[in-house]
């Protein structure tokens, strides 16, 4: 039986998505999990998985195209299968035949060098999410590269021809600028500019007034004692090696995520007529990019081992600054950890993540001194706050919470029980 393959649905407010490209043309086999195509979103760029094994029997939208959520993309299908093409693509709304949609995706490193310069919009050259990061990763100035994607725009084909080419510096060189950056001893020269905002940025913006404004936030802070836990941290990675190292983030993870089981209204939404708490506990991961944040979500992380959530939080943290987010990585959270440890920042709060009621901001753990016995001795410190939504909790439930995660990474073995 034919499977179809419609435009995913990546977020509760994504209404519609852009075919970047096509990884399979028509008549490849496919396996189940394997990707078949790049959709470009407001937030990243996702790779579309078969869901069965079998063939890719006919593409209905040409890279390029933006379709809303649910529209027919392409089909799956056995080799000898009858499938009534004509039918589905009259169904996916007419869009080009896979045939176009074939020749586009598939220019040689000799052809890409006989396309014009990449194009600019208001300055900027056109290019995916995925295309600069790959380029900024490989030393390639991007300015220099053709686009052979819609309108000139440069595509991860681009790329990959440019290397494939030996256009890219060589990987020292290109990192120097971060690793060997010269000491700034005055200030850098500023001037008037007007920088377009990206799609990721647009859509921050919007999700970002769309709960602030109309949320109200309450804050709870607290300090924790963290001298248990990166002792029990540093035992447990001496024994795994350097395969599958638990970071802190890791720990308050687990810990934020037994505590939600005891507070169902923090792992919650609120609706019009109810407060709809979820049946799962996915812990949504804040990752940075250049353009902005992106979440990625570890799905019930109540139930998994501490050495599980390190391995699967690692790994899709990796393929979101690569581009190569799965659908599912980037769907479904209850609850948002947001660390800024890494940058030495204290402490700071978080803009709750709709349809979330909570969103937890963690600071870094910081060698101070502490009294103990009558004694100043040195000690370990986080800071952590929780941003919470009133209309679903209320002030005591969430110190009532931030006891409970404090308890977990204070007596650390409770993450491991």
């Amino acid at each position: 039986m034919a499977t179809e393959l419609t435009m995913p649905k990546m977020g509760f407010d994504m209404t519609e998505g852009k075919l970047a490209q096509w990884l399979k043309k028509v008549g490849d086999p496919v396996r189940k999990g394997e990707a078949v195509a790049e959709i470009e979103t407001d937030k990243v760029n996702i790779e579309v998985e078969s869901p069965v094994d079998g063939v890719l029997r006919g593409t209905f939208l040409e890279s390029g195209a933006t379709v809303p959520v649910g529209t027919l993309i392409g089909v799956i299908g056995k080799a000898d299968e009858t499938i009534d093409l004509s039918s589905l693509r009259a169904k996916a709304g007419g869009a080009a035949a896979s045939s176009a949609s074939q020749a586009s995706a598939s220019v040689s490193a000799e052809a890409i060098s006989t396309l014009p310069v990449a194009t600019k919009t208001n300055g900027r050259v056109k290019a995916s999410p995925l295309a600069r990061r790959m380029a900024r990763e490989a030393g390639l100035n991007i300015a220099e590269l053709a686009g052979s994607g819609p309108g000139g725009r440069i595509v991860k084909r681009d790329i990959d021809a440019a290397l494939a080419a030996g256009r890219a510096r060589p990987v020292a060189e290109a990192l120097a600028p971060r690793v060997a950056a010269p000491a700034m001893l005055g200030p850098a020269v500023l001037k008037p500019e007007s920088v377009p905002l990206t799609k990721l940025r647009q859509t921050i913006a919007r999700r970002m007034t769309a709960s602030k404004a109309p949320v109200p936030h309450f804050y709870v802070t607290r300090e924790i004692d963290m001298a248990a836990a990166m002792d029990l941290r540093a035992r447990l990675n001496a024994l795994v090696g350097d395969d599958g190292q638990i970071s802190v983030n890791d720990m308050i993870v687990k810990a934020a995520a037994l505590a939600l089981t005891r507070f169902p209204n923090l792992n919650a939404s609120f609706t019009d007529t109810a407060i709809q708490r979820q049946g799962a506990v996915n812990i949504g991961i804040a990752v940075a990019l250049d353009e902005g944040l992106i979440t990625v979500v570890v799905k019930d992380a109540d139930r998994k081992p501490l050495a599980h959530i390190a391995r699967e939080s690692s790994d899709i943290v990796i393929r979101a600054r690569s581009g190569k987010s799965r659908s599912d990585e980037l769907q479904g959270s209850t609850f948002t950890v947001s660390n800024l440890g890494m940058f030495d920042v204290e402490s700071f709060v978080a803009i709750i993540n709709p349809p979330e009621a909570a969103i937890l901001a963690v600071g870094s753990v910081m060698d101070v001194p502490v009294v103990k016995g009558g004694q100043i001795v040195p000690g370990k410190r986080m800071k952590a706050t929780l941003s919470a939504d009133h209309r679903v909790t209320d002030g005591a439930e969430a110190a009532r919470f931030m006891q409970l995660v404090t308890q977990n990474l204070e007596e650390p073995l409770r993450l491991v029980l």
